[in-house]
């Protein structure tokens, strides 16, 4: 079995199997192993009831004390039944299994595995398996991969079609070369991929994860000083110099720029007027100000008789922006389009055209901006916002649109400067530190679930002054539901919390693209007062009337992306607050916690962020957010990022030719990568 075999060769995949297949993104056999788990589910030991607590997963021995009674509610057929054991009592609930209610047998003992939740202020499981005693000494101890799911498609259809492709896939020669193994101590890509979906232990685990993250950060490493190999410092056509009004706008702006910002501006302003091309990376934390130092560069562009252009990752974010220049650049002169994927047919055109012709200055836009039909009558300045969310090979799309014009990237992404060295390699990197002084520090509290009803009437008292809220719930459904009926749930349970008067929406990945934009432009208008939603919204909004924040089971996100999700909030002149609620307050979750809710500083916290990281980390959601790689990340994996790098760089342009002569699959992930042929 080869990796570009479609998903339909391994048995069992039909046709309604291959599209669901094909809504996650696996379309051939290579896509389905390298789709790995989200986490694993690890069978514990039988506990007492008395010693469950909201958001484990736990096994119980016990038996039934009362008859089921069986309720209808939004639809659904719900039974529930008290389950009682030496230490207490518990409620128990499944949905739409009415034939429970002639199978469960008064007294007889049984063994129940489900999630606790907490509903009217009450513990309970909620749609629990039932164990023989074979199924249970079985499966204690053991690691049962839990995959990313779509509507319609089953945890047990995943495993079932990896484990047939494990045995039958040629995995080939390795191509992570023996020296490179043997050095860094990696296991075979053919026994880490298998361990990775199967692990016969964590220690297994630990081995697998390791060798492909390695492989991941290695593969960018080397596509990355490939590209330096080739590129040298070019001459730039474009000498760019601030003229009067880019001076005046300095003058006319409703606050001073901070010492972080003018520095920032002071190498910007060097690098646009040295006559080589500007390759720069402004890394500032969330809030620090970087899109004015993006406003005067693109006005510098344009008094010095060229175009500019800036590309943001979401719509709502392009129009926000588009506004903010519109209402600074217009009295200047200066023409500002806009340029997204939902505008009408006709409106495209006429920008398109009015770009090409010259007769716009500066074009704010999202990926619409790299279309191929889109061209720049002078291109002089192009700039990236939330670099993370693009890659290297969209950037050079983006570039490509001019005659070699100067880059800005920007990211809020507080990444250690140590790691953004490496992967900003091609970038200068300038750090731009400090707050504009209008900003209140955000008030944080790190809190376990009991606090929620005190949160909820603070939140309350928040929408009655004007201002609105985020609830974020994480992806944690141990059932085979999808992220979105996790949101659903919530903000109906909210909404019977809350007074009728508050209007709450819900947000999630897997709405079309239109919804999503609906829903952020809405909350952005004032129309939501409370947005319970997925982590869709960590980059593209800005609702300075947002003063709330809460991150429910906060336990689950590195402290870096939280740091991301908090940036939400603080943007206006009113007071913030950030609400951080683990639903596992064990005491490493409570000392993580308490880093994040003591300081506002990213850097600070991304620093905390790598020096807190445990094993334990491992075993859930990735922790940095969309940053390049599939299964590595940045924070956990930063000794693994480092390693790479510098195997990666210690080959010349020539061995890296040869490598890729002697290893298909290296040269196909490298090409992919570069995003062109290699040479």
């Amino acid at each position: 079995m080869e990796g570009t075999d479609s998903i339909r060769t391994i048995k069992g995949v039909g046709e309604k199997s291959e599209i669901l297949f094909a809504k996650v993104g696996v379309t051939n056999v290579e896509e389905l192993l390298s789709y790995y788990p989200r986490e694993y589910d690890i069978f514990t030991k039988i506990q007492p009831i008395s010693s469950v607590r909201e958001g484990e997963t736990v096994v119980l021995e016990g038996s039934f004390g009362d008859r089921p009674r069986m309720a209808n509610a939004r639809g659904l057929k719900i039974i529930s039944a008290k389950f009682q054991d030496a230490s207490g009592k518990l409620q128990v609930s499944w949905f739409n299994m009415p034939y429970l209610m002639r199978s469960l047998k008064m007294g007889k003992r049984y063994i129940l595995r489900g999630r606790i939740v907490q509903k009217n202020g009450m513990l309970q499981m909620a749609q629990p398996k039932m164990l023989t005693e074979q199924d249970y000494a079985n499966l204690l101890g053991k690691l049962q991969p839990v995959y990313p799911l779509t509507a319609g498609l089953t945890n047990h259809a995943v495993t079932k079609a990896v484990a047939q492709a494990l045995g039958e896939y040629d995995f080939g020669t390795d191509f992570l070369p023996l020296e490179i193994r043997k050095k860094y101590g990696l296991l075979l890509r053919k026994k880490a991929v298998r361990q990775l979906h199967f692990p016969d232990s964590k220690e297994a685990y630990g081995e697998a994860r390791r060798r492909i993250v390695f492989e991941e950060f290695f593969l960018f490493s080397l596509a990355l000083h490939y590209m330096k190999m080739h590129k040298k410092a070019n001459p730039s056509r474009y000498i760019l110099l601030p003229g009067e009004r880019t001076e005046g706008l300095l003058n006319v702006l409703p606050f001073k720029l901070t010492e972080g910002q003018r520095k920032a501006w002071e190498q910007v302003r060097q690098d646009l007027a040295s006559g080589t091309v500007m390759n720069r990376l402004i890394q500032g934390d969330v809030g620090s100000g970087k899109t004015v130092i993006a406003l005067l560069a693109l006005l510098c562009a344009v008094e010095s008789g060229h175009q500019g252009a800036m590309m943001v990752p979401t719509e709502v974010l392009a129009v926000q922006h588009y506004e903010e220049f519109q209402k600074y650049l217009e009295p200047l002169g200066i023409r500002v389009a806009l340029l997204t994927g939902s505008m009408s047919a006709g409106a495209k055109r006429e920008v398109k055209a009015e770009i090409a012709r010259g007769e716009v200055d500066i074009v704010l836009g999202t990926h619409a901006l790299i279309w191929e039909d889109v061209a720049f009558r002078d291109l002089a300045l192009v700039v990236t916002d939330e670099q993370h969310r693009f890659g290297v090979r969209q950037r050079e799309h983006f570039s490509e649109k001019g005659n070699h014009p100067h880059i800005l990237v920007m990211s809020a992404t507080p990444i250690p400067r140590t790691l953004a060295i490496i992967l900003y390699g091609d970038l200068d990197v300038s750090v731009m530190e400090g707050l504009p002084a209008e900003r209140l520090p955000i008030k944080n509290c790190a809190v376990e679930t009991s606090y929620r009803p005190q949160a909820y009437r603070f939140m309350q008292r928040q929408v009655g002054e004007g201002h609105q809220v985020y609830i974020i719930c994480p992806m944690v459904e141990e059932s085979e539901n999808t992220e979105a009926e996790n949101v659903l749930d919530y903000a109906a349970s909210l909404r019977e919390v809350m007074p009728p008067s508050v209007r709450i929406a819900h947000l999630h990945g897997k709405m079309r693209p239109a919804q999503k934009n609906q829903i952020m432009e809405d909350f952005a208008a004032g129309e939501i007062d409370i947005l319970v939603s997925t982590t869709v919204i960590e980059v593209g909004i800005n609702v300075p009337n947002a003063t709330v924040m809460m991150i429910e089971n906060a336990e689950r996100f590195g402290l870096a992306q939280l740091h991301q999700l908090r940036g939400r909030v603080g943007r206006g002149k009113a007071q913030s607050y950030c609400i951080f609620m683990a639903g596992n307050p064990s005491k490493e979750t409570m000392e993580r916690l308490r880093v994040i809710e003591g300081s506002n500083d990213g850097f600070y916290v991304a620093r905390k962020d790598l020096e807190l990281r445990g094993p334990g980390d491992l075993f859930g959601i990735r922790q940095s957010g969309d940053l390049f790689f599939q299964l590595a990340d940045i924070y956990q994996d930063a000794r693994e990022l480092q390693e790479a790098n510098e195997a990666a760089c210690a080959f010349t342009r020539e061995e890296i030719s040869l490598l890729c002569k002697k290893y298909r699959g290296l040269r196909m992930k490298l090409e992919e990568y570069t995003g062109e042929p290699l040479l």
